[in-house]
């Protein structure tokens, strides 16, 4: 469904990704970890057509993506700091996104209801709470029922009933036939909802396997147990 071939990016001196080749298929929820500065967020911004890599190649269901922006609109991007005008309230900018977006089908509004945002409509965005701000993103990220899904740090700031919703909600999409990265440090909220992982370091994919390849490997059923018996084997 989305293909990266070779692709190199370079901040100044710094090699960001480096030759990085991967694929991502419908159905999959891929975690997609490493450590602080090795490519994971220029990766997501390169998928998403805010980063444009100096070499290789993007395509998005069979099609390059270089000077086409329309595949975005099935994508929903849920971003770990959400940052929307703060004069607005919440009804005002999720009205606003859909003038922008144009949904040409019906809305999925579950999150929506489930995390009671139609109460605080009238609340303007500067007065938010992070969690607030985190449930107003993730609502927008499916809100349009899009086929692709990338989550970056998507529990981080709600409270445990909220990520319980939001996990469940995941989980449900994944079933759906829907592919959906997400990108977290809390290796725990992923044990449920993962059925791939990737490893960054350096600008480089270190590793992808199926979190069933890398239970078998390990002998571990957690993810970070899991990871970090793998990574001191390859040490």
């Amino acid at each position: 469904m989305i293909s990266i071939i070779k692709a190199r990016k370079q901040f100044s001196k710094l090699q960001v990704l480096d030759d990085v080749s991967i694929e991502f298929q419908r159905g999959e929820c891929i975690a997609l970890i490493g450590p602080n500065g090795c490519g994971k967020t220029t990766l997501i911004k390169s998928i998403l057509g805010m980063v444009i890599p100096d070499s290789g190649e993007i395509h998005f269901q069979g099609k390059a993506v270089l000077n086409d922006e329309t595949y975005r609109k099935q994508i929903g991007y849920m971003p770990q700091i959400g940052r929307y005008p703060q004069n607005m309230t919440i009804g005002q900018v999720i009205e606003m996104i859909c003038d922008i977006r144009k949904p040409n089908q019906s809305l999925d509004e579950e999150l929506l209801f489930k995390f009671d945002l139609r109460k605080l409509y009238h609340k303007k965005m500067s007065t938010l709470s992070g969690g607030t701000t985190q449930k107003v993103s993730a609502t927008l990220a499916f809100l349009f029922n899009p086929d692709v899904l990338i989550l970056d740090e998507p529990t981080a700031g709600l409270d445990p009933i909220s990520a319980e919703i939001l996990k469940a909600k995941i989980i449900r999409e994944k079933s759906n036939g829907k592919l959906i990265i997400i990108t977290s440090h809390i290796l725990s909220e992923l044990d449920d909802l993962i059925t791939a992982l990737i490893y960054m370091q350096d600008g480089k994919i270190i590793f992808h396997k199926t979190m069933e390849a890398i239970r078998q490997e390990s002998g571990e059923q957690r993810i970070s147990k899991a990871l970090a018996q793998i990574l001191q084997k390859q040490a």
